[in-house]
């Protein structure tokens, strides 16, 4: 029986990627949409990836970027699978390589337990385009679902993940059930089970 499952945020609980529609703001998201892109199918190192797209957002006004990831949209389905899991006695956790801006907003409006991701530092109100914190490089998923599973004494087949990208692949490593969702084929690669429709609800019929 699965009693924990990790969720990815952006373009898995999230319809998109944060980073993208706060870059908008500075003319900056086609350049940044392009190295997500890149750094999802596991061609760019993720955090050099990273690094690079968060200098691209300095300067934005962190009262802006509040109000943006206060805002963002989320995949059919979010609410109601977060709902489910619980209901079902299942921890739900996010670990996302993005931001506790968009993801500790979320967590009051989709219900799930925990969140981990990385912080955007600021200073006088500004962006500084420097980050730092937990989920920074591409095997940081993978790491912490393995200390969570020695602090829980969970077993890997009581384990399920969600993801879509590259950076997700470590975390799979770590599950007996890993669900590629709407993913990029080197996790579709990696995964037990792969779900093109975007509808989150689909998981049901998984767990």
């Amino acid at each position: 029986m699965i009693k924990l499952c990790v969720f990815d945020f952006d373009s898995t609980l999230m319809d998109g990627e944060t980073i993208t529609i706060l870059s908008k703001a500075l003319g900056k998201d086609k350049e940044v949409s392009e190295i997500t892109k890149r750094a999802m199918a596991g061609e760019l190192d993720f955090y050099e990836s990273l690094v690079k797209r968060v200098r691209l957002i300095e300067g934005l006004p962190l009262s802006d970027a509040m109000e943006v990831a206060r805002n963002l949209t989320f995949i059919e389905g979010a609410k109601d699978i977060i709902t489910y899991l619980k209901a079902k006695g299942i921890k739900t956790v996010v670990f996302s390589g993005g931001f506790h801006i968009a993801t500790d907003p979320a967590q009051e409006k989709l219900g799930y337990d925990l969140n981990f991701s990385n912080e955007l530092h600021h200073k006088n109100g500004i962006l500084t385009g420097h980050v730092g914190g937990e989920m920074m490089f591409g095997d940081s998923k993978g790491k912490m679902l393995a200390r969570l599973k020695s602090f829980l004494n969970l077993k890997d087949e009581e384990i399920a993940c969600v993801g879509d990208g590259a950076n997700d692949v470590s975390m799979f490593k770590e599950a007996g059930t890993g669900i590629a969702f709407c993913a990029n084929e080197i996790l579709k690669k990696a995964a037990t089970h792969i779900i093109d429709t975007k509808d989150l609800r689909e998981i049901k019929q998984i767990l």
